[in-house]
């Protein structure tokens, strides 16, 4: 990155922090949190640090500048020791969701990797080897799109909602915040989780991720009844139970032959799916439609209910959660590969939740930058692109998009 380029960056996004330092809100027990500041210049981690007030912490954010500022889920006796000294107390439990877990079909349209040993490159996921080289290390540069922005959504909804109903938490100590970038952050701070230990903690991401579960042990198999071959849960039911059915309700819902055929299915095992569509959703308001329809198998439910378990399993960041020490994003701290902020939102209303409208930090001004190559993106009601090695006025925020992505130079 350019110097002027680098500067212009810093420039914005010390002017933010000057400007809307109120907003920057210090977690809880501020005190015994580690905070992290990485710099911009050296793309480096100045670790370690800790503040007694929140007014130490703005005015640190104001001085060093950082791309990006963390904080620590977990809760120390000397945050500012090193990892073996701090003396650890206990730890928020965290979830972060992320696009880059979750498959969308635009992948291949907005995100790019290139290989650091021979400088191949693709579109889409990068792969386990480059094909030119066999390396297995890649630079990636992927896009906050609308779709995955939606995907990311529906699995923070999804996730909040087995918190509440599954786990019993209170909407009280859940926190749900958009990343910054692609991705949304759900926060428990609980006395009731603050002592569990990283196996604890996998079992958590375990459940909500629904790892090894098997339909047929929820509910699903024979009837003892002689009028129905085949039980299974009810979407009344509790915890997976209910969640299998409901994952099998939404599919069956909606599917064509095409769906069923896709999750395995033979054209004599989808033909009376279709041809009783309506009176396997009208069982639902009794027990469900195990058994309703004569010639639809068991091992046929267990295909459709198993489909169901995966919409219904929460895609999350698996190596975020067990992770007692993690370093977690600051609330309304700007993303240094967007230049968008942290946003918290009220529980009730993730649904209409605009992150490209609502995350946006910078309203004023524009700016003359030479774009290499950028896919299509859009920035508050504006779309942007696509371009390729083009000159071109923008304004501040998506300007910074591009700056940020290192796809973009300022000129002069």
């Amino acid at each position: 990155m350019s110097s002027l380029s680098q500067n212009f960056i810093r420039d914005k996004f010390a002017d933010y922090y000057k400007q809307h330092s109120a907003s920057i809100m210090p977690p809880s027990s501020l005190e015994r949190r580690e905070f992290g500041f990485l710099l911009l210049e050296k793309k480096v981690m100045l670790r370690h640090q800790s503040f007694i007030n929140a007014e130490r912490l703005r005015s640190a954010l104001c001085s060093v500048v950082p791309s990006d500022v963390y904080y620590s889920s977990a809760y120390y006796e000397r945050p500012e020791e090193e990892m073996k000294e701090k003396g650890w107390l206990g730890a928020d439990l965290v979830f972060d969701i992320d696009a880059d877990h979750i498959q969308t079909p635009c992948a291949t349209v907005h995100d790019i990797w290139v290989c650091t040993s021979c400088g191949a490159s693709g579109r889409g996921k990068s792969p386990q080897k480059c094909r030119a080289c066999g390396g297995i290390k890649f630079k990636e540069k992927t896009w906050p799109c609308e779709i995955c922005l939606e995907a990311a959504k529906v699995e923070a909804i999804k996730l909040v909602d087995v918190l509440i109903e599954d786990f019993g938490f209170s909407s009280e100590v859940l926190t749900v915040a958009f990343s910054g970038h692609r991705g949304y952050h759900v926060h428990v701070e609980s006395e009731a989780v603050r002592g569990l230990d990283s196996l604890a903690r996998k079992e958590i991401v375990d459940y909500v991720m629904g790892t090894g579960l098997e339909a047929e042990f929820h509910g699903l198999g024979k009837s003892a009844a002689l009028d129905r071959m085949v039980a299974g849960p009810d979407l009344n039911d509790r915890g997976w139970r209910g969640r299998v059915a409901k994952g099998t309700y939404d599919f069956l819902s909606a599917a064509s032959a095409e769906d069923l055929m896709k999750i395995g299915l033979k054209r004599q095992q989808i033909k009376p799916l279709i041809a009783y569509s309506e009176e396997i959703l009208d069982s639902w308001n009794e027990k469900g439609p195990w058994g309703v329809v004569k010639g639809i198998s068991l091992e046929t439910w267990k295909k459709i209910a198993q489909y169901g378990v995966e919409k219904q399993s929460v895609k999350i960041d698996t190596v975020v959660t067990p992770d007692v020490n993690r370093l977690i994003r600051l609330s309304n701290s700007l993303h240094g590969k967007t230049g968008l902020k942290k946003v918290e939102l009220p529980i009730t209303g993730i649904e209409d939740f605009d992150p490209l409208k609502s995350a946006v930090a910078f309203k004023e001004g524009e700016v003359t930058v030479s774009i290499s190559e950028a896919p299509q993106f859009r920035v508050e009601d504006t779309i942007y692109g696509p371009f390729e090695g083009q000159k071109i006025e923008l304004p501040t925020a998506a300007a910074l998009m591009l700056l940020c992505k290192g796809v973009a130079k300022v000129v002069q």
